[in-house]
């Protein structure tokens, strides 16, 4: 029998070929064909919304492509929307769940309870409290595919939905859903859920604009397993030697409203109806519904100088006697600063030419801090 190195070789080259088709076992798998039952859209949205209470724990990974502008009081909500987020999460619901945020640098656990959220992050052995409120940040569990599907699906018109299909994900049959906005103003082009067929949990959500094929926005589920996590899992008590922290979670722009003095805004924003956001201050406004939404808010002098120079630093901003604005994808931000009254900033998911329309049909905004 032979031996030696010319032995060697061929079993070296077997090893090597079940290495490789292990390593390719997840895409063979999500290649496969899935059966693609004739579940009408609504029905599969209303699986979607009932799937709140769904109980799991996963892994999951958001990569975003918006280089949103934005001064250094927001830029943990920038890094969140540009670059790839790889989360940990155990789900037992709404109001208690847990997810960790693995980057290189370390971990930071988001523990969510009836009162409202701890942070703690690992390294720096910091835990920092904030209560819930209406007009938190953006955060990494609102990334999750299950939330953001949810929330982006919530008042999605029949008529704006489709069907587009069926594929496997997180080693799952998942059925595809796609809302197309109808609103003119709206700069996303469509939003694809893929649809856990089980559950109705969404696996997937990818965001697309109105001019680019790569994804503004695609989180997905790489790994899921359906079942009631351990409460101890998700609920946190401070260590006795964690450095203590309550968030400034009073929002710059929630701050600005209650001291600039009130405004009455328009019922319509370009052609966007306004709606109630419970907890803000008269002079902040939400508009839209759906995917297309509309955020105006009076904003103090030093941040308007901030932004404006952040702009002025992009090759992309447009500035005219209408304000300065730009857009990151579906996402387009506006300061409104006239030389008689105070600044304004308008964002949202609609395009260019409806913010200019909003910032004109905006009342003068007396008195700047």
């Amino acid at each position: 029998m032979a031996s030696g190195p010319r032995a060697a070789a061929p079993r070296w080259a077997v090893v090597g070929v079940v290495v490789a088709v292990l390593a390719a076992l997840p895409a063979l798998v999500g290649a496969l064909p899935v059966a693609d039952p004739s579940v009408p859209a609504a029905e599969l949205r209303a699986a979607v919304l009932a799937s709140a209470d769904v109980q799991y724990s996963g892994y999951a990974e958001s990569a975003g492509g918006l280089a949103l502008p934005v001064t250094d009081q927001l830029d943990s909500v920038a890094d969140l929307f540009s670059d790839r987020t790889e989360m940990r999460v155990w789900w037992r619901g709404p109001d208690d769940h847990r997810v960790d945020v693995i980057t290189t640098a370390g971990e930071t656990g988001i523990h969510r309870d009836a009162r409202g959220t701890w942070t703690w992050e690992y390294e720096r052995a910091t835990a920092t409290r904030a209560a819930t409120t209406p007009l938190a940040l953006p955060a990494p569990p609102d990334l999750l595919p299950a939330t953001l599907g949810r929330r982006l699906l919530s008042e999605a018109a029949d008529a704006e939905l489709t069907r587009i299909g069926a594929r496997r994900i997180a080693g799952r049959d998942a059925l595809g859903l796609r809302t197309t906005p109808a609103e003119p103003a709206s700069a996303v082009r469509q939003v694809d859920v893929w649809v856990d067929r089980a559950s109705g949990l969404p696996l997937q959500v990818v965001v697309l604009d109105e001019t680019s094929e790569v994804p503004a926005l695609d989180t997905r589920f790489l790994d899921l397993e359906l079942g009631v996590p351990d409460a101890a899992t998700t609920s946190f008590v401070p260590p006795p030697d964690a450095r203590l922290r309550t968030a400034d979670q009073a929002e710059i722009v929630l701050e600005a409203g209650r001291r600039l003095a009130p405004v009455r805004l328009p019922a319509t924003l370009a052609g966007l109806p306004r709606r109630t956001l419970e907890g803000a201050p008269p002079g902040i406004g939400l508009y839209g519904r759906g995917v297309t939404l509309l955020a105006v808010a009076p904003v103090p002098r030093r941040l308007a100088d901030g932004l404006r120079r952040t702009l002025g630093q992009s090759p992309d901003a447009v500035t005219d006697d209408a304000g300065t604005r730009i857009a990151a994808g579906p996402v387009g931000l506006m300061l409104l600063d006239p030389p008689d009254a105070g600044p304004y900033v308008l964002t949202g998911t609609v395009t260019l030419d409806a913010l200019v329309e909003a910032a004109a049909q905006l009342p003068a905004l007396g008195g700047s801090p």
